[in-house]
């Protein structure tokens, strides 16, 4: 039986390989050339920070946060990471310390709104909502399990 599942396995590694076209490119570096990478070192070290857009938009959303070994942390919103202490895009954000998937965002001078990773609010209405909207999420779990 596993003699018959190992042929049937080369099989199909074989069409995979000619169904491929002879002039295709190699897929190229995973990571960046070691040259990028001694620049982004070097970047991280002199806490050198690229140009942040301004967030413009009818809603903010915390898309992410990141909490760093060295306890810096990196908030995303909108899809754009804002550092703490750094107002170039408009919005300030704190991340509370005692529940990091929650935030503090202020945007201009708009009063603060505490969002969930995943929750926009309308800032016009200063609604909230979920990323999964009206929707809604179920799992369906098989009583009896294989043996």
């Amino acid at each position: 039986m596993k003699a018959a599942r190992l042929v049937a396995g080369a099989a199909c590694l074989v069409g995979l390989a000619a169904a491929l076209p002879a002039g295709a490119e190699p897929l190229g570096r995973l990571f960046f050339t070691p040259e990028r990478r001694a620049a982004l070192e070097r970047q991280r070290q002199l806490n050198i920070q690229e140009t942040q857009q301004v967030i413009e938009g009818a809603t903010l959303t915390v898309s992410g946060v990141v909490r760093r070994s060295s306890g810096r942390t990196t908030t995303w919103v909108n899809n754009t990471p804002q550092e703490p202490g750094n107002a170039a895009s408009g919005v300030r954000v704190e991340v509370d310390r005692a529940n990091p998937a929650r935030a503090t965002v202020v945007a201009g001078e708009e009063s603060p709104a505490s969002l969930k990773v995943g929750e926009a609010i309308n800032r016009a209405t200063r609604e909230t909502s979920s990323g999964v909207g009206e929707g809604r999420i179920s799992v369906k779990r098989d009583g009896a399990r294989a043996k």
